[in-house]
């Protein structure tokens, strides 16, 4: 038994550390890689899990996954900025839960199944995955975007409507109403909550408080498994969602001083079950109901996504996201979810439903979800074609003696503004027509185009420009651009912003001399700030600062030629780095004995 159980701990591990490498060098998300595991070990695969219970085990254990991940977010989110939310759970969620389940009761009905059920699975495929959304969108950064928060906002409240859904299913089966909803089953519940968020809000922070003086790690670590599983236990007593428990707890904790200690102990763990459940739901997916239903469960998967993401479209511009956020949102919450897979199970177990219908959904859900990083990829995809081929670029203004701005990121729009401050005209460009939209809305001015492309800077009459300030923060597509404006504008002068070291002499190989990386004065600045709070001298901190500000701007300069080599650089940055010890360790008072200012920072 043992020896069965180390084989398949191996498996999963293998799985584990293959899929999502494999993934990310093929450019795809990592919830794909570990979906395709899922399928290939699963007993409907290569049989290294073998038998059906054993999956439904393994996605038992790894639904803790989405309960440690909801855990993390609650810890990102602060009671009083989840009440500013509750217009978009509740609007936002509840609208998309209720007209999704009403048009798609009507297709389950078409497949045979009578009304009452059709309306149970009608909800539950009105429900989306929220391990899946949010792992999609938090690798692509999306999850603090306008869709992102929208997004969350619905799988909160689809989180909240799985209870009553699946505490209604024993009242189809067999068991009648006495195995159904009751008024000792919804004190319970709400003794629950109560009880979570007393614990959480008044006894959590002490017990991290105790546990953090003993200044032993893994006790931290234990206390915040301790708090999950705990809260788990509770919720599963009184009949609620873990995950709902899970969330609201980390939220209540959001407060806490050792809220990102505690983050950073539950991530592997939260990221490693994860891992897990999306690896059993590749498990689960029953290859053979999808070889002789081939094409009932295409139309199916497409039907399911099209209704969904349609009305999730409509409701986000009716919330105010532009075209491409309301887009974003329709794709990335328009598969069914996890929670589908419990009502099916527990349902299965009433005699709700048969196992043939079971099996049947269990496939579409899990196809809808394997098709939303896809999807969301082709539309990155198409997006950056329409870019392109799209969406023509803006007219230029004809300017003469102007500033030409490219990039209006946040390092563009500080020059603009002080330009525009001082009555200096200038031409901001953007290669993003969201960005520039943006722009817009708060009473910018910027221009979509490409400053990667000549006639867009030709356009933009860059010869006729008094000088070109560089402020795309990207680094190729920044490098592309001095490269074009030295190559055709010699006589124009270039003030580029460089992300770090590298990037400035990759500038200076363009002939660039006037260079700022972009947070070099803005560390120096805050240093002077903390020297003061340390109590040094006002001549302590200029010395100390203006001593390191000229030895790095020197190396930097020295650096150049050689900066392809990195053995070499890395050999001279330990001996600068004695050598900065030594020059402080120096009692210099002549402040004016400096090397001469350069124009590179």
């Amino acid at each position: 038994m043992t020896g069965s159980f180390l084989i398949q701990a191996a498996v999963f591990l293998a799985a584990a550390a293959i899929a999502a490498p494999i993934a990310k060098k093929l450019h795809i998300s990592s919830v794909i890689g570990y979906l395709a595991a899922g399928v290939l070990i699963g007993p409907f695969g290569l049989g290294f899990v073998y038998a059906v219970y054993q999956v439904e085990s393994i996605l038992h254990i790894a639904e803790y996954g989405v309960t440690l991940l909801l855990f993390l977010i609650g810890l990102e989110l602060k009671p009083k900025r989840l009440w500013t939310m509750r217009g978009s759970i509740f609007g936002l969620g509840g609208s998309q839960v209720a007209i999704s389940a009403v048009l798609l009761i009507p297709a389950v009905a078409y497949m045979g199944v009578r009304w009452d059920l059709a309306v149970l699975v009608g909800f539950a495929l009105a429900l989306s995955s929220t391990a899946f959304v949010l792992q999609v969108l938090e690798e692509k950064g999306e999850l603090t975007s306008r869709h992102g928060r929208a997004a969350f906002s619905v799988l909160l409240f689809q989180d909240m409507a799985a209870i009553p859904l699946i505490a209604i299913v024993p009242l189809l089966g067999a068991g009648g109403a006495d195995d159904g909803v009751s008024l000792t089953k919804i004190v319970s519940a709400i003794g629950a909550i109560l009880l979570v968020i007393l614990i959480g809000r008044y006894v959590l922070s002490t017990l991290y408080r105790l546990v953090a003086m003993t200044g032993v790690r893994e006790a931290m670590t234990a206390s915040a498994l301790l708090t999950v599983v705990g809260v788990v236990l509770l919720m599963e007593f009184a009949g609620l969602s873990a995950a709902l428990g899970a969330f609201l707890a980390g939220a209540l904790l959001a407060d806490s001083p050792y809220r990102h200690q505690i983050e950073s102990d539950i991530a592997p763990f939260e990221g490693l079950l994860l891992g897990l459940f999306f690896t059993a739901v590749g498990m689960a997916l029953n290859l053979q109901v999808l070889v002789e239903q081939f094409g009932f469960v295409m139309v199916s998967v497409v039907g399911l996504l099209t209704i969904k993401a349609i009305v999730l479209y409509g409701l986000g511009r009716w919330h105010g996201l532009d075209n491409r956020a309301a887009r974003r949102l329709a794709l990335a919450v328009s598969q069914g979810g996890e929670f589908a897979f419990v009502i099916f199970t527990t349902a299965l177990g009433e005699n709700v439903i048969g196992r043939e219908l079971s099996e049947l959904l269990t496939v579409i859900v899990t196809l809808s979800m394997l098709a939303t990083p896809l999807l969301l990829l082709a539309d990155e995809l198409l997006t950056r074609v329409r870019s392109v081929d799209g969406r023509p670029y803006d007219e230029m203004p004809d300017e003469q003696g102007h500033v030409v701005i490219a990039g209006f990121g946040r390092f563009g729009q500080i020059v603009a503004r002080i330009l525009q401050a001082r009555g200096i005209p200038f031409t901001a460009l953007d290669g993003s027509a969201e960005q520039v939209d943006l722009v817009t809305k708060f009473g910018g001015q910027a221009y979509y185009g490409d400053a990667t492309r000549l006639s867009i800077l030709e356009a933009a009459q860059v010869g006729k420009a008094r000088a070109f300030v560089l402020a795309i923060g990207n680094v190729e597509i920044s490098l592309k651009t001095a490269e074009l404006v030295r190559r055709h504008f010699p006589h124009v002068p270039v003030y580029a912003r460089a992300r770090n070291r590298k990037h400035v002499h990759e500038l200076m190989d363009l002939g660039i001399d006037i260079i700022r990386r972009e947070t070099f004065l803005s560390s120096l600045d805050i240093t002077r700030e903390l020297l003061r709070g340390l109590g040094d001298s006002e001549q302590e901190v200029s010395r100390t600062v203006e001593t390191f500000r000229e030895f790095d701007r020197r190396h930097l300069y020295d650096d150049y030629a050689h900066y392809t080599d990195q053995q070499k650089l890395q050999a001279q940055a330990k001996q600068r780095s004695e050598e900065l010890k030594e020059l402080f360790a120096q009692d210099e008072t002549d402040l004016g004995n400096v090397v001469p200012r350069s124009d590179i920072e």
